[in-house]
């Protein structure tokens, strides 16, 4: 869908878009620093998938900025909104390095990861100051929401839409040899 843009300028970190976010969606700030995201990792080279939130439908949440996760995800998180569907290709420096993390990444491994993120949410116990912020806040968390569950919905909507042509397809073939079949027989 979207180009490959190399969030490093060294090729390090590259990210593709796979699903655009919303135009009013919102993005990590200082003020919204813990995000909350769906991924999936893949080895570069086997194509092996080495981590994923999608089997559980759970949601990995962590804070921008303070180093709880490869250098490449604190780069891309940073570019994405909420509902946003990345394909972030990290190479070793900006992942696990030479170390790798056993047993699952081996030393020197190029990751490319799957993420959606799903929310941005301010550091826990943070004054937003006001009562007409935290109004604000809450309901820029309910439109987040919204969003995701709207794109979630249109991608839904979209599958199935793809499965009821396949289907129909499928039958049109079936009925076009059941006619060809009668045909042969009244030949005879």
């Amino acid at each position: 869908m979207g180009d490959a843009i190399d969030l490093t300028e060294d090729g390090g970190v590259v990210k593709t878009i796979l699903r655009h976010a919303k135009a009013d969606a919102v993005a990590p700030t200082e003020d919204l620093p813990l995000v909350d995201v769906h991924y999936e990792g893949i080895l570069a080279e086997t194509g092996e998938i080495f981590d994923t939130t999608r089997e559980d439908n759970t949601v990995f949440s962590f804070e921008l900025g303070k180093g709880t996760v490869i250098k490449a995800w604190d780069i891309a998180l940073r570019t994405m909104k909420v509902g946003e569907i990345a394909k972030i290709t990290c190479k070793p420096e900006y992942a696990y390095g030479s170390a790798g993390s056993p047993p699952d990444i081996p030393p020197d491994a190029t990751l490319i990861f799957e993420v959606e993120l799903a929310s941005c949410n301010p550091r826990k116990g943070s004054s937003l100051g006001s009562v007409s912020e935290e109004r604000a806040r809450l309901e820029e968390l309910k439109k987040q929401r919204e969003l995701v569950a709207a794109a979630k919905e249109e991608d839904k909507k979209k599958r199935e839409e793809a499965k009821a042509a396949a289907a129909a397809r499928i039958q049109a073939k079936l009925d076009a040899k059941k006619g060809q079949g009668k045909g042969k027989g009244k030949g005879k």
